[in-house]
């Protein structure tokens, strides 16, 4: 019975054979054809890939030819020659045997283009609404006019403006008076982000500096007060030995007392942070002041988080508590003192 049991499955199982057989090697087809292909996708993946890498990253060509070689040590002898003579006109200009007033004019490159020369200073008297008549007695002491002050900028490398804001209620009686005044004179630079306000000063100092640097190239950078008269001769020729400095704050350097209580007319808000003694850090007066054009440029990048405290000089003289400048205590620029030989003399 056994034996015709077994006799009648093997037939089925002789049918089935090929079949199974069959359908995997199809299976084992199609998985070598799927594998191969999925390969080959990679690899196509990694080709482009590493070209993409290579061409972002630069490294496609690392061989560097001859030709190009020698431009790189031709130029690295030109920027050495530069140097050189970078120190020379520095050292000759320092023993004064380069015109002090070689400012404002124009040279041509070899292509025949015009050059702009470096400015010496730009000067900025700042000034009110209420200063008219002052800044009249200035036009017509040192501050020259119409074409006269266009000369000052060419033959002595000085520029100087009145600065001003504007009014709390903007375009006003007194707006206006500024902008008709400045359609003659054009001698003004106008801080429209500035309300022309005494607790606003030390705000209107760093705006001003911040815009002469960038609209001027020029080696310092002045602020002076309306009430003040300056010898613009003697400024170049003390400004000229200082050239060579990059990093230089003049003026007649002071210190003083912190004043807490708030009825004086020198409150300071913030009297606390100068410490228990109450008495401000070495800075240079505010009747006039010289800084260097890195320092303006640093004012310049940094505008937005100077803090400012109570007065324009305290403020100015904090900016530059942590950094590596040349403090340089002119007693020329002593305005109030009336000293023989000085720049400056206020009114």
């Amino acid at each position: 019975m056994q034996s015709r049991g077994s006799s009648h499955r093997l037939p089925g199982l002789a049918l089935r054979s090929p079949i199974s057989s069959f359908m995997l090697a199809m299976l084992a087809t199609m998985a070598s054809v799927y594998v191969a292909g999925r390969l080959w996708q990679d690899a196509e993946n990694r080709v482009y890939l590493i070209k993409e890498l290579d061409r972002r990253t630069g490294k496609r060509q690392t061989a560097i030819s001859v030709d190009e070689s020698l431009k790189m040590v031709a130029c690295r002898d030109q920027h050495k020659k530069l140097a050189a003579l970078e120190m020379e006109l520095a050292a000759a200009r320092h023993e004064g045997y380069v015109s002090k007033y070689g400012y404002g004019s124009e040279s041509s490159d070899t292509n025949g283009a015009p050059i702009k020369k470096r400015l010496l200073a730009v000067i900025g008297i700042l000034t009110g609404f209420e200063s008219k008549n002052g800044r009249d007695a200035i036009r017509k002491s040192w501050v020259p006019s119409g074409t006269e002050l266009k000369k000052l900028e060419e033959d002595k490398g000085v520029v100087v403006r009145f600065v001003i804001g504007r009014s709390a209620n903007r375009g006003d009686s007194m707006d206006r008076a500024i902008d008709d005044e400045n359609k003659h004179s054009k001698d003004f630079i106008v801080l429209d982000n500035v309300v022309e306000a005494s607790e606003e000063v030390p705000k209107k100092t760093r705006l001003f500096l911040a815009h002469a640097v960038d609209t001027w190239d020029a080696d310092f950078y002045v602020k002076a007060n309306d009430n003040v008269y300056v010898n613009i001769d003697s400024l170049g020729a003390m400004l000229s030995a200082h050239v060579d400095k990059p990093r230089v704050y003049l003026g007649c350097m002071k210190s003083g007392e912190v004043f807490s209580d708030s009825n004086h007319k020198w409150y300071e808000p913030d009297w606390w942070k100068f410490g228990d003694g109450k008495s401000y850090f070495r800075h240079a007066s505010g009747e006039m002041f010289v800084i260097s054009r890195a320092l303006a440029q640093f004012i310049s990048i940094n505008r937005d988080i100077l803090r400012t405290y109570a007065h324009d000089d305290v403020s100015v003289g904090s900016w530059f508590i942590g950094l590596d400048v040349n403090h340089v205590d002119e007693g020329k620029l002593c305005c109030s003192s009336w000293t023989s030989g000085a720049i400056c003399s206020a009114v």
